[in-house]
């Protein structure tokens, strides 16, 4: 097994780069080349089918099956003129990935021939067999039936040689059963709460855009390497192996030049991704040793969600094309940082006005402090859903670290906003106010222009924090499916701007007017958020019992977070917006617990096996090594100069044979305390048992492994090490 190893290692090495197709054209004369995009639609449907569907997607009128058919022939020439045999729903189950089955255009025509067909029925609905898919109890699994149903905002698009359609993913009974369906939900809920909002400020505004732009963290190693690793191939992070000497102490990978061969893997993935209109931007070297970071322009999150989860299927296929291993695994490798993607949220009209930028006067900067107050106070009354829509096995080993946010929602302002919102509470009373008071009023809300240009600066520590023109939730895990902190963050935003729309309007009623009612309100909700402003070191012990004294959730345990799902709270948030309903959120609860349990159950599987069939042989073959050379000193030399020589050896043996009896015992241990576990029927139950009692056993067992690592004959040993895994180009 050692021979593999150093065969892998042998390989890593001698790579030469893989030199990516460089472009024929400009950038601007490719992009979105597959996308079938409103250029597109202009080119190749009549002019009501392309109003219906820009209808559809502006304002989301239904589209009638006579235009559908429309649409969907247009759609099928342009597609068959990039090459395209098949199409595809394109969905996302609640598997955290994405789902397609493929069907060819081609239709037999009874006389030994086929044509190329698709109707605008196939476009709109599909019933693919949804039985295997997680439902979390609200279909049995010989019900099969589940539907796909066209969504016209997302564009449709080609991938090899499919036709891939964005779609939505429901039960017969009509429950949600995808990521999807919750989120477009969310933003239609959140669109009509924050345009009443706007009507307080101009009343020509039509359309509120959630906007988002993702960082994805990522690593790469070489393939050969990977594939010499069963516990990242099987579980996608490293579940033993010691730190190397050097790792990322001197912080010389953090933008670093790129390496040539990770730059063309880099170049190929961009050129994909703008075919098919991603608008990729930045590329860089993140801290840890071959650990990269690419980012888009932002865009509607919708879209930006679909962007994000095709994107993470190019990096994987591309990257083999280039002899990679791409992993999206939060925390691959113990002792350096793992691995998240950042979420920067933002408000846009339809009139052009980003909601969450000041303007240049007092009125529009009302407005920017309206909704920034709001966003506050969302998130302090909803920060344990916020919480658990970012919690998982994966971000677990995360969250706390020095990479990562805190397992404490706060959120970081900066020093001058902060400042403000204070003197905003100081100065507003519930009374009328008098000319002084609006006039120094004006004059603050005047500078936050200037204010907020000298105060750009990021908080790193904090898990919610405002970055001049938006929010960047930063506590998203770089493998999740976006949607779920989405749909937690925007259903939050709309409840709360439906709560401030009627505090105002209640405050009016009683003869205050509107400026002056909605400074009282803003000032309410500035006093009741004020615990989540934070601008401190999250990363901090005193931070830690700060946050408990102000009463902020900080439990850690990925389990006790979901319940965050099915507190009264949350339950009535959902249901009070249309997102999900109390059976639907039960069913997600469920089917989280169950993916806890599972991925922790293929882990200790793993473990186990590596540690039993690959640690613990190599260990007792160095062992026997040592021994028999422990009998051949003793053959060789005088009694008094044989205790001189074998006393090291014989401890070696003694400390070798101490850690191999630690491991088989801690891994019958925790097999049998997964034995039991097993038996357990209730999913929060099972789940819990398994990050309470299993869970702890792989830092011990890890332990007397990575130890052996040190000891034991570099040549015998089967793994490669964090040093060659980290480190060859």
């Amino acid at each position: 097994m050692a021979s593999l190893r150093f065969k892998a290692l042998q390989d890593a090495i001698s790579r030469k780069p893989l030199v990516a197709e460089a472009p024929k054209e400009k950038t601007s004369e490719y992009f979105g080349k597959k996308v079938f995009d409103r250029n597109k639609m202009q080119k190749y449907l009549s002019k009501e089918a392309y109003q219906a569907v820009i209808s559809a997607i502006d304002r989301g009128v239904r589209i009638d099956r006579k235009i559908a058919d429309q649409v969907a022939a247009g759609m099928k020439s342009w597609a068959m003129e990039l090459g395209a045999t098949h199409y595809t729903h394109w969905f996302q189950p609640l598997t955290g990935g994405t789902a397609e089955k493929h069907d060819a255009f081609a239709e037999p025509t009874g006389s030994g021939t086929v044509v190329e067909s698709f109707s605008g029925k196939l476009l709109v609905q599909q019933e693919p067999d949804a039985s295997s898919f997680p439902s979390g109890g609200i279909r049995a699994t010989f019900e099969a039936r589940g539907y796909t149903a066209w969504d016209p905002s997302s564009p449709a698009f080609v991938l090899d040689d499919t036709l891939c359609i964005p779609t939505i993913f429901i039960s017969y009974t009509g429950e949600v059963l995808d990521n999807k369906t919750p989120l477009i939900k969310a933003l239609s809920a959140l669109d009509r709460a924050a345009v009443e909002v706007c009507h307080y400020f101009d009343k020509d505004v039509e359309k509120v855009t959630a906007n988002l732009g993702w960082e994805q963290e990522y690593f790469l190693i070489d393939e050969a390497l990977y594939e010499a690793r069963p516990d990242l191939k099987l579980t996608e992070r490293t579940l033993m192996g010691h730190d190397s000497a050097k790792n990322q102490q001197l912080e010389d990978q953090y933008f670093g030049a790129i390496p040539p061969r990770v730059q063309e893997f880099m170049k190929e993935l961009e050129f994909e991704s703008w075919k098919l209109g991603i608008p990729v931007k930045t590329r860089h070297n993140e801290v840890a040793p071959n650990q990269y970071e690419l980012a888009p322009v932002y865009e509607e999150a919708n879209l930006a969600v679909d962007h994000n989860l095709l994107i993470m299927n190019l990096m994987r296929n591309i990257a083999r094309k280039h002899n990679f291993a791409c992993l999206l695994h939060e925390k691959p490798f113990g002792g350096v940082n793992g691995s998240g993607k950042h979420n920067n949220w933002s408000l846009s009209t339809d009139t052009g006005v980003n909601l969450l930028s000041p303007g240049k006067n007092p009125k529009s900067n009302l407005q920017f402090l309206t909704f920034l107050v709001n966003t506050l106070m969302a998130v302090y009354k909803n920060s344990s859903l916020l919480k658990a829509s970012i919690a998982s096995a994966n971000n677990a080993h995360r969250l706390g670290a020095n990479e990562a946010p805190p397992a404490i929602i706060s959120a970081f302002l900066g020093t001058y906003l902060t400042k403000m919102l204070d003197q905003i509470e100081e100065k507003v009373t519930d009374q009328k106010m008098t000319p002084d008071e609006k006039t120094e009023i004006k004059l603050d809300i005047g500078r936050i222009p200037e204010i907020l240009l000298d105060n750009t600066d990021r908080n790193r520590t904090s898990p919610f924090a405002f970055t001049g023109n938006r929010f960047e939730f930063r506590a998203v895990g770089s493998s999740a499916n976006c949607s779920e902190a989405m749909v937690a963050l925007n259903t939050a935003i709309a409840a709360q701007l439906l709560e401030f729309r009627k505090d105002v309007d209640a405050i009016i009623a009683k003869g205050v007017k509107k400026d002056e009612a909605i400074f009282q309100v803003l000032r309410k909700y500035i006093k009741e958020s004020k615990n989540v402003r934070f601008d401190g070191n999250g990363y901090s012990d005193e931070w830690k019992v700060e946050a408990k004294k102000r009463g902020l959730d900080d439990e850690s345990n990925p389990v006790k977070m979901f319940d965050a799902y099915l507190s009264e709270r949350s339950i009535n948030l959902f249901k009070k917006t249309g997102v999900l309903s109390e059976k639907e959120l039960h069913a997600r609860t469920e089917i989280k617990w169950e993916t806890y349990v599972k991925k922790i159950q293929i882990e200790a599987r793993v473990l186990g096996d590596l540690a039993l069939n690959h640690i613990v042989p190599v260990a007792v073959e160095y062992q026997t090594s040592l021994i028999k050379n422990v009998q051949g000193l003793k053959e060789l030399f005088s009694e008094t100069e044989y205790k001189d020589l074998a006393s090291a050896r014989l401890e070696l043996i003694k400390e070798v044979g101490g850690h191999i009896s630690a491991i088989k015992a801690k891994v019958r241990a925790m097999v049998d305390a997964r034995k039991i576990t097993n038996k357990l029927e209730d999913g929060r139950e099972k789940a819990l048992a398994y990050s309470e009692r299993i869970f702890p056993y792989f830092e011990d067992i890890r332990y007397h492994i990575d130890k052996l690592e040190l000891i034991v004959d570099n040549e015998m040993w089967t793994l490669p090490k964090y040093r060659e895994l980290l480190f060859v180009r």
